[in-house]
């Protein structure tokens, strides 16, 4: 077995939402606390893929070049084909780089707190991983701080943006600024997983630096915006040359025709994409209001949820539990990852929080 196994805290995920409505005696859960999409699926893809089932191919092996999604991607980004790298959701991917481009004898760097999968993998494979905090103050990426630590032996930044859970997002430049300094070896890596909940995602992408620099990638997904977290299907765009690397690791027949169907679907919907984030900015607005009310300290979110911190924030995750809303905690020392829900969860949950800090005052 590898060294340091045995120390690694492994991701906790969801309890099934049946085993927590029977746990609490609720009639309905609205699971916060996780990121998914409250506004469902595109039904174009419901259409597809009660097409591909009654199509009856499904004892066949799939596409193992999932070429349509690929091309559809490829166009929709305007990115060569072979700079794409498809995975089980973005686990599988971030599982992959560690496995791929790292050694017992490397550095990674994250920021802390962050997206506990990238060090998760990273030490699996015997790499350090060195923390370093946000801005207590605003939750952005201390981009000095991170350079200070990188030497000879970092071979992977990792950069969620916007960061899970803080949900703070890094422009463009600042990226730039930051991948001009880092060591031509050195891989910067840039998540992207909750992009298309930005203002202006189109504007805050970093799609542009895959181009002109060979030791940055991109990782995006399906399963936020688009709503097919069940579904499992990520990518990464990546110079060629390094993509042809995954490639000859990545397991030949890893995502299966529903996945494919599902996502090139998906991704067909832009409408659907557009109107779920314009829904959640509405939501994530009134949540800013209300804690900028209620003199409650957050991170201002470009993401599909909003990082804050309370005193006893177990105790307010717990009683908003058992009134049938589950947000993230544990995450860091009284702090709550709430998802954004629909205007609906909105409305009582505020009244909830608000009566919760009142009897605390």
């Amino acid at each position: 077995m590898k060294a340091g196994i045995n120390q690694i805290q492994s991701y906790v995920p969801e309890e099934p939402v049946q085993r927590v409505k029977s746990k609490y005696h609720l009639k309905r859960l609205a699971r916060l606390s996780a990121n998914e999409n409250p506004y469902g699926t595109s039904p174009m893809v419901k259409e597809a893929l009660i097409n591909v089932i009654n199509d009856g191919a499904l004892n066949r092996y799939p596409d193992g070049d999932a070429s349509e999604l690929r091309a559809l991607v490829s166009q929709q980004l305007n990115v060569a084909g072979d700079q794409l790298v498809f995975g089980v959701g973005l686990d599988e991917i971030i599982e992959l780089v560690a496995r791929t481009f790292l050694t017992p004898d490397d550095q990674v760097v994250v920021a802390k707190p962050t997206f506990s999968e990238y060090a998760l993998h990273d030490t699996v494979e015997g790499a350090a991983v060195k923390e370093v905090p946000v801005n207590p103050a605003t939750g952005h990426f201390d981009f000095a701080g991170a350079l200070a630590v990188i030497n000879e032996a970092t071979r992977l930044v990792w950069i969620c943006n916007p960061n899970n859970p803080t949900g703070v997002l890094e422009s463009p430049q600042a990226i730039e600024d930051f991948v001009c300094q880092v060591p031509k070896d050195t891989l910067v890596f840039i998540d992207e997983a909750y992009l298309d909940f930005a203002d202006y995602p189109a504007k805050a992408t970093c799609l542009p630096l895959v181009k002109r620099y060979q030791n940055v990638a991109v990782l995006r997904t399906f399963s936020k915006a688009y709503g097919l977290a069940n579904v499992r299907v990520g990518f990464a765009v990546m110079p060629v040359a390094l993509a042809a690397i995954l490639q000859k690791i990545r397991l030949p027949y890893n995502l299966n025709t529903l996945a494919q169907v599902a996502a090139v679907a998906a991704l067909r919907d832009q409408d659907f994409v557009r109107e779920a984030a314009a829904k959640n900015a509405v939501e994530r607005a009134k949540w800013e209001d209300f804690f900028d009310q209620q003199g409650v300290k957050y991170f201002k979110s470009q993401a599909n949820f909003i990082y804050f911190t309370v005193k006893n924030a177990d105790e307010l995750a717990q009683a908003l539990l058992e009134k049938g809303f589950q947000v993230r905690h544990h995450l860091q020392p009284d702090w709550l990852r709430l998802t954004i829900g629909p205007a609906e969860d909105t409305t009582v949950m505020q009244a909830l929080v608000a009566d919760w800090l009142k009897q605390q005052a």
